[in-house]
């Protein structure tokens, strides 16, 4: 039936461990065996196996506890373990999947069953480890393709830029023109800035500090300050802010992509007021509103979904924005949404913790 993987056999009655040694073996499985929970673990970090058949009931340290225990060690947290119990009791069984088993296995042993579920779970294992690798390698292939695309981009972005300031003797076309390669080069420069954000997302490992929101919303302000300037937009500001509990880089993409949005929809000139509201559950809301005409019903219910945009147009794109909001939000224990003000005009906000 098999394979090279590598099993260990746990368990404290030596007539088990010869059973399942020999039914193993001939399935041409390496086998391990120990007779505690102890050996056991030590066994695991020695070489880490592909799979464990582990006994529940055993003296000193039993099986749920030597599983907690695999499950909080890194080399072994992602092994599957399969429980051997003589016991029938729900109880047990729920206890075993909450420690991190994957699957209970009877006694007394019926091996063609035990085998096929070793089968099935090392098959599972397989796959999972496969697609890990792939998202790993698709992940760096994306962070080297963007990083070799921002190159040029910065340059071409620069070239319009300089057309721009020194506009003597250039004729009304080629500042247009210049105008429209500035645009596009901004536009592809944030698509590539989102895709190497939103790839540290799933993988970064965050603190959640008090946040000086004044300052993450100046950044993104000055961030934004030519296409702000360009088409002469008022941004409201509140006096003062409350203290919330975040990621202040991610904050920062955050504010930057919900202001973009304002100014991608909302009236002419654009006007965007920002603030922030006390919830009644503790949080605390971060809002921008914009002096558009509103969204539907049902634009609101496809925002924040992969990999949709607020509708066709002049303004087409990826909707790559607002999945990077929604997933940096959800990391920093915080919710997003969308709300039509009651003077018309849309209300985009996130929801962050308090800081205490």
């Amino acid at each position: 039936m098999n394979t090279t993987a590598n099993i260990l056999v746990v368990d404290d009655h030596a007539a088990n461990l010869g059973l399942l040694f020999h039914a193993l073996e001939r399935a041409g499985y390496t086998v391990r065996v120990v007779n505690s929970g102890e050996l056991a673990l030590e066994s695991a970090r020695l070489a880490t196996p592909d799979l464990i058949l582990l006994d529940v009931m055993m003296p000193h340290l039993d099986g749920f506890e030597t599983c907690r225990r695999l499950k909080s060690d890194p080399l072994t947290r992602d092994v599957p373990v399969l429980f051997l119990t003589a016991r029938t009791d729900p109880v047990d069984e729920v206890t075993g999947l909450q420690v991190g088993a994957v699957d209970y296995i009877t006694k007394p042993v019926q091996i063609e069953t035990t085998l096929a579920r070793i089968h099935t779970h090392l098959t599972l294992r397989r796959l999972q480890q496969t697609l890990q690798q792939q998202n790993s390698d698709l992940d760096a292939y994306a962070r080297s393709v963007a990083h070799d695309l921002k190159t040029p981009l910065t340059t071409i972005i620069a070239a319009a830029q300089m057309i721009l300031l020194n506009p003597e003797g250039a004729a009304p076309s080629v500042k247009h023109y210049a105008t429209m390669i500035r645009r596009a080069g901004g536009s592809a420069n944030t698509t590539i800035h989102e895709l190497l954000a939103l790839a540290g997302v799933r993988k970064a490992d965050i603190v959640l500090l008090p946040l000086d929101m004044a300052a993450i919303l100046e950044r993104a302000l000055d961030r934004m300050n030519m296409v702000l300037e360009e088409q002469a937009v008022e941004v409201v500001l509140p006096d003062c802010w409350p203290a919330a509990l975040g990621h202040a880089p991610w904050v920062e993409l955050i504010w930057t992509n919900y202001l973009s949005n304002g100014l991608k929809y909302g009236g002419r000139p654009p006007q965007l007021t920002v603030g922030a509201t006390e919830q009644a559950d503790g949080m605390l809301r971060f809002w921008v509103k914009d002096n558009g005409p509103g969204l539907t019903p049902e634009a609101r219910a496809q925002l924040f979904v992969e990999w949709r945009r607020l509708h066709a147009g002049p303004e087409e794109g990826h909707g790559l924005g607002l999945v990077l909001v929604r997933r940096m939000a959800e990391r920093l224990n915080g919710t997003v949404g969308v709300e039509q003000a009651q003077d018309g005009g849309s209300i985009f906000y996130f929801n962050l913790p308090r800081a205490h």
